[in-house]
Formats: C-alpha cells, structure tokens, sequence
C-alpha cells in the first residue's frame, strides 16, 4: 500500500470512557474509601484518576516519595493536611496540591467532618499500590508499616522517614 493510501484508511478513534456517579472501582483502605474513576487503562497508562473520602480523623499513609509519578490531590469538600517534611498545609476545598517525584509528602482529615479529594497519578503506576492495599486488608492483614513499604516498593516509591 502507499502512503496516500495508508493516509486514507480509517484509524481507529479510542473510545470516551464515561463514568457515572456511583461507578468505577471501589476500594476500601480502612477509613478511606476510594473510587478508581479512571485506571489508566483509557489514557494509555499516562494518567489516572481516583475520588477518595476520608472519613473525620483519619491518618494517611507514611511520609514517603515517589520515584516516577507526580500525584495530584483536589480537595472537593473538607479540610485535609498535606505534610511534606517538616511543613505542614491545611487545603480546604477548591485547593489544588501537586506532589512531583521525590518530594517527601503524606495527607490525613485532622477534622470532625469528612474530607473529598480528587486524586491524579501520572503516569498511572500508583494505583495498583491501592489495590494491593485492598487485597491486604480484605485478606484480614492489617496495615502495618512493614505493609506499607512492602507495597510501596512494588511502585517506585519509598517512605521518606529518616531520608534527606
């Protein structure tokens, strides 16, 4: 075939990727519900996108820092606390929090009332580190910090305690 030829086949178009309310994936991690919207597996693993609410008083994960992704948090409703080293951030609804590779970072609800954030990875490598997290718990594993790093390891990330 030529290459005006090539030029006039149709390619395929990806298709549009919809997800309602109530949709996507579901995971549970303690006090944290997180509702996969999108997997990566509709962006060619560029991006992913994940709802979470986090339940009042809820702690996150250890400070850590990853190698490869950038990981984006939009606050939705609620207050949540982003510490990143030694500082801490309140971001209360409409903020937006970008975490590029390395920077040493963890998040919980220190309120009363609940908190929603709206969470990108890019690329999509992270997500299967909440999945694994799932699994552990569903497994009737709790989540130690032996847990966490195990699983962190497995996504080019480590806890940043004690690193520089």
């Amino acid at each position: 075939m030529t290459d005006e030829a090539e030029a006039n086949v149709p390619q395929a178009v990806p298709a549009v990727s919809v997800v309602g309310p109530g949709d996507g994936e579901t995971i549970v991690l303690g006090t944290t519900r997180m509702r996969v919207l999108e997997d990566g597996s509709h962006t060619g693993h560029r991006l992913a996108i994940a709802e979470s609410v986090l339940a009042p008083h809820t702690q996150g994960p250890p400070q850590h820092r990853h190698a490869r992704h950038d990981e984006g948090f939009y606050i939705l409703s609620g207050t949540v606390r982003f510490t990143v080293g030694d500082e801490d951030h309140d971001a209360t609804t409409g903020t937006l929090v970008m975490v590029p590779p390395g920077t040493p970072h963890t998040f919980a609800n220190p309120t009363d009332q609940p908190a929603v954030m709206l969470s990108t990875f890019t690329p999509d490598l992270y997500v299967q580190y909440f999945r694994d997290l799932g699994e552990e718990l569903a497994g009737g594993r709790p989540l130690s910090p032996e847990a966490h790093t195990d699983a962190m390891s497995r996504y080019a990330t480590e806890p940043a305690t004690g690193l520089g």
